[in-house]
């Protein structure tokens, strides 16, 4: 009986839907001929009233489909009015508590792909989004998302916020394909292997192992400038060969040598040190922002390496300011 109860509830329910669908689909015929027609202004409030009354009747899910609809077919005719029915999808979701669906991803990207890049609404429905989609876990969004805005950037050849949103992906291959393209079109030679040093460094410091290995070895492989290896020409491209393979070690004293080794390279760009520095917290147990008499990321390293050293000997005399031999 119950199971009989349970089957007819869901028949019902199926009913509803498709209902509920075709009552939907009945409306959008309607709101398209007057698009059609040229009535933008018109269409534009019939959508946003109908929005309003859906989502008074907890039909989130109708409100949402029929404000995706309605900015596509604005966006086809170069209406405005499209900015504004993307960001009632995404109120649709806010207040439906929706899980997070490939789907849905990608109808938002679809929407952002068709707004104007140098439009205020789009940094807004973007940031907006992000946030929807990370489930309130304080993340920076759905790596997924992040992976399907990249990929519209980079279509736009807008190659610096592409990196930014791979970088929060999990796509190591396609943020490597990226960047090549970018170097070849934008970078000077000589700096071939900057552009993928700092990929990896900052994917390190997202705690991504796997994808700075990925886009490491993508990229290394597919840039005209860059010879087979390893070992490279470029001393930063060996740096940071030797960095993946020490990350999966974890000791320090091999950390410490390969940053003392390649200094020289290292100081190309300031910020490779603080990136280095997060590094040696996250994989080797540097302390952060540990005070040193030798100054600066060597010092730190420095000075925990001497300190655990230390720790295992347990006989370093406490005025011994002599520093660490390291082979």
């Amino acid at each position: 009986m119950a199971a009989a109860a349970a089957a007819m509830a869901e028949q019902e329910g199926a009913r509803n839907g498709a209902r509920n669908r075709g009552g939907v689909q009945r409306v959008e015929g309607k709101l398209r001929a007057s698009v059609e027609k040229g009535d933008y202004y018109e269409a534009h409030q019939m959508y946003r009233t109908l929005f309003f009354r859906y989502m008074s009747q907890s039909k989130h899910a109708e409100a949402r489909e029929l404000m995706y609809s309605g900015a596509l077919l604005f966006f086809s005719h170069g209406q405005n009015s499209a900015a504004d029915l993307s960001m009632l999808v995404l109120e649709s979701l806010e207040k439906a508590e929706v899980d997070v669906a490939d789907e849905l991803l990608e109808n938002l990207a679809k929407v952002f792909s068709l707004m104007d890049p140098n439009s205020p609404e789009r940094v807004a429905f973007v940031s907006r989004a992000l946030k929807w989609s990370s489930g309130g876990s304080g993340k920076l969004g759905h790596p997924r998302l992040h992976q399907l805005l990249a990929l519209t950037l980079w279509k736009e050849q807008n190659y610096c916020e592409s990196r930014y949103h791979f970088l929060h992906s999990t796509d190591g291959e396609g943020c490597a394909n990226m960047l090549v393209e970018y170097s070849t079109a934008r970078g000077f030679r000589s700096e071939v292997d900057m552009f993928v040093a700092q990929a990896v460094l900052q994917f390190l410091c997202l705690k991504n192992k796997n994808s700075a290995l990925v886009v490491f070895t993508t990229y290394t492989q597919k840039h005209p400038s860059i010879e087979d290896g390893p070992p490279f020409v470029q001393p930063l491209l060996n740096f940071i060969w030797f960095l993946l393979l020490a990350v999966d070690g974890g000791k320090l004293a091999v950390f410490t040598v390969l940053c003392e080794q390649y200094q020289p390279s290292l100081r190309r760009d300031p910020m490779y040190n603080e990136y280095l520095d997060r590094i040696g917290q996250l994989f080797f147990g540097v302390p952060p922002k540990q005070t040193s008499s030798y100054g600066g990321l060597l010092g730190n390293l420095l000075s925990s390496l001497m300190g655990s050293s230390e720790q295992e000997e347990g006989e370093e005399s406490q005025d011994d300011s002599s520093p660490i031999e390291l082979d």
